[in-house]
């Protein structure tokens, strides 16, 4: 058959079924080969007659027949040989690999389990309509794959699934794969393909809904059971309404794994500003404040531009970092611009900063080897601060002073400013003879001509101002004597 749609059938062999089922179930506790055969020659007729639910039933008859006789590949025979027959009804075919999928929980060892996927993957391999079993049963062989510690060949296996095209599958199903897939590639060290994978989740399946009243989820649910009414075989279950927290968790928590393995602080920050807004983690008082800290701490880390800066702002307003007192005071330091001096700052917020997961203060504390890199970037960001401010509130400066404020060697400031002005943060031009940084950026005859005109704009518009206020103040004061008089001379009379 090879259109999707379900025929009508020919004839009905309903009970023509009914009787032989049981006839061949006591048959078969002798002699299973008999039985078999009894079951494929009524098979053969269901099957020409397009006699779906018939066909179905005899095919999940002789598979459990087969099972049942404890001979596994006498099963994997008839899987192979059913579903080879010609003009075999797809419905069919899918009810028996689902029913055969059960059967795998109760193979007596591995290999006859193994065995048995195989045939499945066999069956099932380029058809359409058992692409979400087929999904299944390579997710199994992939946990078998990694239960035995090859890594390499579960990701390849389950890698291989392009689960999101599969229409047939639900939403909250391919996000599952597609998650598992991201976790065997970061575990396997493939970041590339992990960073891949997971740009094929549309974050919008996380976003926080609403929430409905009890009116609503009634209308949604009679909504829901007339689709299901209307649905054709073929058709997709309709998407029910799924909490998916757990989900959107995990994928958060591969995302940060993915930005911290290639420093992007940023996105790091951004990502935990995701997991913040999520009803378990704002219910959860440690959660949420761990997640707290680690905005705070990964928006410091990011080098510095408009978009880290505007974001620093956003976060140093939230209301809720009353909850970590010494962090909020850090994110402090980095908005207002005053100098901070880094041994200061690290006798301060060391110890605080060093007892989290996020920072070591020496190489090799924990577990974690970036730690100690991100000690050191904090430092970095301190120094950039300072040079901003130093370059802020002076246009000339000598390096001895400018090392005393940074508190660097010569080398080291010099380093700095270099970094910055190549990222176009601060405008600087050392002078080694003079020993002199210059902050102020150098202006054309346009630009100093056109700041001119502009303030000779403003004071002429200054000046109009003055004049209308003084035309003001004498018009009132003209106004003024005549009430007087009037006042007086009404009293006289």
């Amino acid at each position: 058959m090879s259109s999707g749609q379900v025929l009508k059938a020919d004839k009905d062999f309903t009970k023509e079924v009914d009787k032989l089922l049981p006839e061949a179930q006591q048959l078969a506790k002798s002699d299973v080969q008999a039985a078999i055969e009894k079951l494929l020659l009524l098979e053969k007729q269901t099957r020409q007659a397009s006699d779906l639910a018939s066909t179905s039933r005899i095919l999940v008859a002789i598979v459990t027949i087969s099972k049942e006789s404890g001979d596994w590949s006498l099963l994997n025979e008839q899987v192979l040989l059913l579903s080879k027959k010609h003009g075999q009804l797809k419905q069919a075919t899918t009810k028996m690999v689902q029913v055969v999928m059960g059967f795998l929980d109760d193979a007596p060892n591995l290999d006859t389990k193994m065995s048995v996927i195989e045939t499945l993957r066999t069956v099932t391999e380029g058809k359409i309509f058992v692409e979400v079993e087929r999904a299944r049963i390579t997710r199994i062989l992939s946990d078998i794959k990694k239960e035995q510690g090859d890594i390499n060949a579960a990701t390849d296996i389950l890698c291989e699934l392009q689960v999101e095209t599969f229409g047939s599958m639900s939403r909250r199903e391919k996000t599952e794969f597609i998650l598992q897939q991201v976790a065997l590639c970061i575990e396997k060290g493939d970041w590339t393909q992990a960073g891949i994978l997971s740009r094929k989740i549309s974050t919008r399946y996380f976003t926080r809904k609403p929430k409905k009243s009890p009116e609503q989820l009634e209308k949604e649910k009679k909504e829901r059971e007339e689709k299901e009414k209307k649905r054709s075989v073929d058709e997709p279950p309709p998407e029910p309404e799924d909490d998916v927290t757990d989900l959107k968790l995990k994928y958060y928590e591969q995302q940060i794994t993915l930005a911290k393995h290639e420093d992007k602080y940023l996105e790091v920050c951004k990502h935990y500003r995701q997991v913040l807004d999520t009803e378990a983690v704002e219910e959860n008082p440690e959660q949420l404040r761990a997640a707290l800290q680690r905005v705070i701490y990964f928006v410091i880390l990011a080098p510095y531009d408009n978009e880290q800066s505007d974001l620093l702002h956003r976060i140093y307003r939230d209301t809720r970092n009353s909850q970590i007192p010494q962090d909020a005071q850090l994110v402090k330091l980095f908005t207002v611009p005053e100098l901070m001096r880094w041994p200061m700052v690290a006798k301060q917020f060391g110890p605080h900063l060093c007892s989290t997961d996020v920072f070591d203060s020496e190489k090799g504390q924990s577990g974690d080897s970036k730690a100690f890199q991100r000690w050191e970037d904090l430092r970095k960001r301190v120094i950039e601060h300072n040079v901003r401010v130093v370059a802020k509130y002076y246009t000339r400066i000598q390096i001895p002073r400018l090392t005393q404020l940074l508190d660097l060697t010569e080398d080291e400031t010099e380093k700095y400013i270099s970094e910055l002005v190549t990222a176009k943060t601060i405008y600087a031009k050392i002078d080694r003879p003079a020993r002199i940084v210059n902050f102020a950026k150098p202006r054309d005859a346009d630009d100093v001509l056109n700041e001119w005109s502009g303030s000779m704009k403003s004071l002429l518009g200054l000046l109009e101002r003055i004049d209308h206020l003084i035309t003001k103040e004498e018009m009132m004061a003209r106004i003024q004597p005549t009430k007087v008089e009037k006042g007086k001379t009404s009293k006289a009379h």
